[in-house]
């Protein structure tokens, strides 16, 4: 028997047209939901890594985690090319938003168990490596977009927190069992899941240790949008795309005085904004913007 090919549905051909007019690259149909750009591809300095994979489109840096078969659980392996993936990205100055996803069923489904049921209170304490996690991504200073295709559990949902914006497929699932497992959450969980979706349904997902579906954690503001498994790479990256056309330093900037309201009394975030919108008028790139609005013209940010 001969085998069909597989046709593009209407909406990928949709969703990859948009792409293509954001961004100015041809871009060609998503393999297995990857969404890769097929020309404006740039996959430098991802030569030494193992289990991740990295490419760059146009000004957005994309990363995913390449441990299926583990269910992308993060080993101190992965931990180590992913940090080193993301660095190279954030250092690279004509990236402006890094996309973070995975390959295969899950996002990542937790930390690596085999790594740490032999661990006592002295090796938990000194071998913190998630926390590199929280210094690397959780602090990046250029958005970040987690493209969550599948089960974020534990340490997998911790790590999509640490992102700015986070999309799902419709087949995710979020979730911090480690109450299961005789431990609570360690790289964020308690806090940023609290922050995200209120006291009561994050008690109920921490102390039952259950999970919820993409759409429950929609309605709750975990995440952004729900999107069809074959759309959610396409779907992030337009949104990056959009983000990514913007001067970088205003983006950074925009970043910082929205994170001030998780951390400050309103009355000092309002501080914090004033401050940082009045450092706008320093840049070029605010006179850049407004000129082109005055004058009806698309403007040419310059990064300064």
């Amino acid at each position: 028997k001969k085998k069909k090919k597989k046709k593009k549905t209407k909406m990928d051909v949709r969703a990859i047209r948009r792409l293509q007019r954001i961004s100015g690259h041809a871009v060609g149909a998503p393999e297995n939901g990857a969404g890769r750009s097929l020309v404006a591809l740039d996959r430098s300095g991802a030569a030494e890594l193992k289990l991740v994979s990295m490419e760059k489109v146009g000004r957005v840096g994309v990363i995913y985690l390449n441990r299926p078969k583990a269910l992308n659980a993060l080993s101190s392996p992965l931990i180590q090319d992913l940090v080193t993936a993301f660095k190279s990205l954030e250092n690279d100055k004509k990236i402006n938003v890094i996309v973070l996803t995975a390959r295969g069923r899950a996002f990542a489904a937790g930390a690596d168990i085999k790594e740490m049921k032999d661990m006592d209170f002295f090796t938990a304490f000194t071998r913190d490596h998630l926390n590199i996690l929280e210094e690397v991504i959780a602090q990046s200073k250029i958005p970040t977009i987690a493209a969550v295709n599948g089960y974020a559990l534990g340490g997998g949902c911790e790590l999509a927190m640490m992102c700015d914006i986070i999309y799902a497929s419709e087949k995710a699932k979020f979730g911090q069992p480690e109450i299961t497992l005789g431990t609570i959450p360690g790289a964020g969980g308690t806090q940023r899941l609290t922050r995200a979706i209120g006291k009561s349904k994050a008690m109920e997902l921490i102390l039952a240790g259950g999970m919820i579906t993409a759409k429950e954690a929609r309605a709750t503001g975990l995440v952004s949008r729900v999107c069809k498994p074959e759309e959610l790479v396409p779907k992030a990256l337009e949104l990056a795309t959009k983000i990514a056309r913007f001067s970088r330093p205003v983006l950074m900037l925009a970043k910082k005085a929205v994170l001030a309201a998780f951390n400050t009394p309103l009355d000092q975030g309002l501080t914090v904004e004033r401050h940082i919108f009045h450092s706008t008028f320093g840049l070029h790139d605010q006179g850049e913007g407004m000129a082109a609005f005055s004058e009806k013209r698309k403007p040419s940010f310059q990064d300064k």
